[in-house]
Order: structure tokens, then C-alpha cells, then sequence
């Protein structure tokens, strides 16, 4: 999305729904940090899996330390697993990044083609990588392909903004999100970065 498009989202947002309205203004200037590099913007995503804001930004800190020249597919495949592990990274995470690096070197996910697809077919393409589900595909969707209407209603995160600016309870369930979202449209991805915002500046 463009300087233009994102004013014309908050604009449109603003008018849509009088809470996030308020959240819109109470955030006050915001800029979404876009991940232009595709392939570090999934390793982002895959690190910040299931751990904290602070832990992920720490543990991907320590990584690209070891790469001052840029991490690179074939750069991150010819690292050892324990240096990896080294760095913060699980077992598991480490197997899911060598994994990514090897499918996007030897070609069977061209990460430049991605922007020519859809998001339920971004969504497809990515999610044959073991350790790739949903939610990191909606990072990389809103994040790195600057997607305007992703809606993330399986990120714990998102679910506690809408709690806390709606006045839930609880954290809504995701049918009751996506009812909730429809005014949004076709905007919903700028309504998450707002709501996210409203708690962390960053939710990953």
C-alpha cells in the first residue's frame, strides 16, 4: 500500500466504526514497518512464532549478527544447526528455517511470483513448507506483500486489541471478529495494524 492508499484506509475507517475511530486517534501517527525482503520477512514471521514480542526481536537480532552481509537462503543453509540453536532458536524453528531456505534456493517456492497470486493462493503456495501455517502466511501477506484486507483472527495479540477496544470480556472468538471486521472491508489489514498498535507498536 501506498502513502495515499493508507490515508484513504483511515479515512475509511474512521467513518466505518466510531471505536476504531478513537483507536485510529489515540495512535496518533503510525506507519506500518513494511519487510520488503521477502525471504527475511518469513524468517521474521517464523521466529516470532508462539514467543513474545521481545524474545522474537532478540532471538532475530542474534541471527542476522552472524550474517553482516545479509542472511541469504544459501547463506542460512550452509549454517549449522548448532549455531542456530545458538542464537535463541528451538529445535523445531531451526528445522522449519533450513527447511524454507532449501525450498526457496532450489526454486520449489519462488518468492518473486508470490505477489502475482491471491492471498488464499499465497496461502496455498506457502503452507506446503513444513513449520508455514495460516498465521505466518498472514504476517507475510500483510507485512511483506502489503495485502490490504487480511484479517488475522487466530493471532492471540489481534484478539486482545479488539477485547480491550471493543470492552469484551474475553478475547473474541474469531466468527464473532469476522462479523465484527465486515465494515472494514477492504481495509482490514490497516485496522489490524491500528488495533495491534493500540497495545504494541509492533506485534512482531
Amino acid at each position: 500500500m501506498t502513502g495515499r492508499e493508507l490515508q484513504a484506509a483511515r479515512r475509511h475507517l474512521k467513518k466505518a466504526d466510531r471505536v476504531l475511530r478513537r483507536v485510529i486517534e489515540e495512535v496518533g501517527t503510525y506507519q506500518i514497518r513494511y519487510r520488503d525482503d521477502r525471504f527475511l520477512a518469513l524468517v521474521e514471521a517464523i521466529v516470532a512464532q508462539q514467543v513474545s514480542v521481545g524474545a522474537a526481536r532478540a532471538i532475530l537480532k542474534r541471527l542476522l549478527d552472524h550474517y553482516p552481509g545479509g542472511l541469504t537462503p544459501k547463506g542460512l543453509m550452509t549454517s549449522a544447526p548448532e549455531t542456530l540453536r545458538a542464537v535463541g532458536l528451538s529445535r523445531q524453528k531451526t528445522e522449519y528455517l533450513l527447511g524454507l531456505a532449501r525450498h526457496v534456493e532450489n526454486g520449489a517456492i519462488d518468492l518473486a511470483s508470490l505477489a502475482t497470486l491471491d492471498d488464499e493462493q499465497v496461502v496455498t503456495t506457502l503452507t506446503q513448507i513444513r513449520g508455514i501455517g495460516r498465521w505466518t502466511v498472514e504476517m507475510f501477506l500483510i507485512f511483506s506483500l502489503r495485502r490490504p484486507d487480511v484479517l488475522p483472527v487466530y493471532d492471540l495479540g489481534f484478539r486482545k486489541a479488539v477485547q480491550r477496544a471493543y470492552k469484551h470480556r474475553k478475547p473474541p472468538e474469531p466468527e464473532k471478529i469476522e462479523h465484527l471486521a465486515i465494515p472494514w472491508r477492504p481495509y482490514r489489514s490497516v485496522a489490524t495494524c491500528y488495533l495491534w498498535a493500540s497495545l504494541e507498536p509492533e506485534p512482531w
